[in-house]
């Protein structure tokens, strides 16, 4: 396997069972309902540039290292399609705009952000 296949986890199967079973943050609707819901579940937002090599390895380590499925309801933002609705997250709470970029929501407000490589799984889990 090349080094690129292994950095960016091109033919793996998903042995770990990481999955991550992520719901499409489509429309600005959606936004006042992840803030809603946010008071009964932590809420994770991701915000992804489909054109951009830094936010798909930033997304794949993220999925690879992701263990809170059970206690989080996980958002995927497809920033080339919906930039519309990062620049309302990016209003509502102002946080700054960036891609990659993880924004996780307990009781309506962001408690935890970060960006590129700063995106870790395991740091949400003090946030939980």
């Amino acid at each position: 396997m090349s080094f690129f296949s292994k950095l960016f986890n091109e033919n793996q199967s998903d042995s770990s069972g990481n999955a991550i079973d992520w719901i499409p943050l489509q429309t600005l609707e959606q936004v006042d309902e992840i803030i809603e819901n946010s008071h009964e579940k932590p809420i994770l937002i991701f915000k992804h540039s489909t054109r951009c090599s830094i936010s798909r390895f930033a997304l794949k380590r993220f999925e690879n290292e992701f263990e809170l499925q059970e206690k989080v309801i996980t958002y995927f933002l497809d920033l080339m399609n919906y930039r519309e609705i990062s620049n309302e997250i990016a209003f509502k709470f102002g946080i700054q705009h960036q891609s990659p970029q993880v924004l996780l929501l307990k009781n309506g407000k962001v408690v935890h952000h970060d960006s590129h490589d700063g995106i870790e799984a395991e740091e949400l889990k003090k946030y939980i």
